[in-house]
């Protein structure tokens, strides 16, 4: 990884560990523009009792309305491979670079990205793959729940 990627991907890890302490699921997410995060979060759903809010949501939800041109100059990092619904939302608003903390706790719908021209790339961090492998050992209803099992 690059110096910047280290950078990002840490804020990420940051994230997921934080919601990790709030009693939810570690993964963690924030969406670059031009060298700098313009949105973070981290998997809220036990926390918020919602259905939708993932890491990558949660970064979406906090970078706030911006125009489709920001989007569309955008790296989302993420800990963990993006689910569908985190992937349609990449694609909805045309994020073209994605990189993805591991994939091997969980494998997403990196093809799908790659199909429609995002660029992926997975750094299989062992610092996220430890963090999806305990929380799944801990916890395996909810990560069952969380992925739609």
């Amino acid at each position: 990884m690059t110096m910047h990627h280290d950078e990002f991907m840490q804020a990420a890890i940051d994230e997921a560990r934080l919601g990790r302490q709030e009693g939810g699921i570690p993964i963690g997410s924030v969406i670059v523009h031009h060298g700098r995060i313009i949105g973070r979060g981290h998997n809220r759903r036990v926390q918020r009792g919602s259905a939708v809010l993932h890491g990558e949501m949660d970064a979406l939800e906090n970078a706030g309305r911006q125009p489709a041109s920001v989007y569309r100059e955008c790296v989302l990092y993420t800990t963990l491979s993006p689910c569908s619904m985190c992937s349609g939302a990449i694609l909805l608003y045309g994020i073209p670079h994605v990189f993805v903390g591991e994939n091997q706790t969980f494998l997403g719908e990196e093809e799908l990205l790659r199909s429609r021209g995002v660029r992926v790339e997975v750094a299989q961090d062992p610092v996220c793959i430890e963090l999806m492998r305990r929380f799944i050992a801990e916890e395996p209803r909810l990560w069952n729940e969380d992925i739609g099992e």
